[in-house]
């Protein structure tokens, strides 16, 4: 007698999560309203999203040659509530095929904990997620094994606070079932010490690489969060980031200077000039704690892209460029409906509270 098909793919997730044991620590998720927690939820949205923006994501894929086998080594991804965010999440996250992703994420509880100078890590052995728990890799611990204790640590409670991995990883999931992740976190760090740092990891990767047979895109691949711009005069406490002033000739002088700092810092051939030049675009000269430009990823960017660079260099391959495949921000387009899939805002959205969003795909 034939199963139910809904009775196979039960068993098949069961038998993908028999990694699993009694004891074993699972990371749970801290935002189930701008991001989905449960399988439904993603197999809904997604047909909203291509429906919506179908001839977006072809249009940006066709001006920039990638096919649907293309591989990306490295990409930036925003981490916004899905139906603000939404087609930028596909349009760059699709051809992320490695089965390790290291996912380089914000710290924003960081003053919180009082951490900086150091990357961190997590010691959970899952991520629960919509379609089960994603398991951490193994190479974290190989990572870490060959990394200065003095550059990394390990900090759960950050980790379990951060919304900024939350959100790429159901994406991940949802086009790979097997994926594994490295979740780390860039809290406040000045250029020089993000370069120490990263220059560590990528020699790490590097070693683990070729011990291991591992090719980048292909087994490995690094996702960088971040959201563009936090603009605006109203809702963001005490703080007024309204630049341009906040109104629409504001807001067209502010996606003007996202452009530019787009195309002079994250695109094209990337090197450590080009990397320092977004630092100075995002972090005030004489404290780096403090924004001049306020993207939420102004340590994970950098960070993301020296490591990617070193990397580059030890591998001996070619120089990697940087492909902008998409810029929106949360009011330049219709939203895409989630409240009968019980998600929802986490933030207000108009011409004085707004947030921009880029992906950008490296190989």
């Amino acid at each position: 007698m034939k199963k139910p098909i809904h009775f196979i793919l039960f068993i098949i997730l069961i038998m993908s999560q028999s990694f699993l044991s009694e004891g074993d620590k699972i990371r749970k998720p801290v935002d189930p309203v701008g991001f989905a927690t449960k399988g439904l939820q993603m197999d809904q949205l997604m047909p909203r999203i291509n429906q919506k923006f179908n001839d977006k994501i072809f249009e940006s894929w066709n001006q920039n040659n990638i096919a649907n086998y293309s591989m990306w080594k490295t990409v930036i991804c925003p981490h916004d509530d899905y139906t603000y965010a939404s087609w930028l999440y596909p349009v760059i996250l699709k051809n992320v095929k490695a089965k390790t992703v290291i996912l380089i994420g914000v710290a924003h509880k960081a003053k919180k904990y009082d951490v900086e100078d150091k990357i961190v890590f997590d010691s959970y052995d899952g991520w629960s997620e919509p379609y089960g728990v994603v398991r951490i890799s193994s190479l974290r611990e190989k990572i870490t094994s060959n990394l200065p204790n003095s550059v990394y640590m390990i900090h759960d409670s950050l980790q379990q606070s951060e919304h900024s991995l939350e959100a790429i990883v159901p994406f991940l999931q949802f086009y790979n079932r097997n994926i594994e992740i490295v979740p780390i976190l860039v809290p406040y760090m000045s250029f020089d010490r993000m370069d120490e740092i990263a220059g560590s990891l990528a020699l790490a990767l590097n070693k683990i690489m070729q011990e291991n047979d591992l090719m980048w895109s292909r087994d490995i691949a690094i996702v960088i969060s971040t959201d563009a711009v936090h603009y605006g005069c109203e809702g963001w406490s005490d703080s007024d980031y309204a630049f341009f002033g906040c109104d629409s000739a504001g807001y067209k002088k502010a996606i003007a200077h996202e452009y530019e700092i787009i195309q002079n810092a994250l695109t094209g051939k990337i090197n450590k000039d080009k990397i320092r030049k977004f630092t100075e675009y995002t972090v005030q000269d004489t404290n780096y704690h403090t924004y001049k430009w306020t993207w939420c990823g102004r340590y994970s960017v950098p960070f993301g892209l020296i490591t990617t660079q070193y990397l580059a260099q030890n591998l001996r391959i070619g120089p990697i460029k940087g492909k902008l495949l998409g810029y929106t921000t949360s009011i330049d387009h219709d939203t895409i409906p989630v409240a009968d899939l019980k998600m929802g805002k986490t933030a207000p959205a108009s011409i004085k509270h707004w947030v921009g969003y880029s992906a950008i795909g490296y190989k």
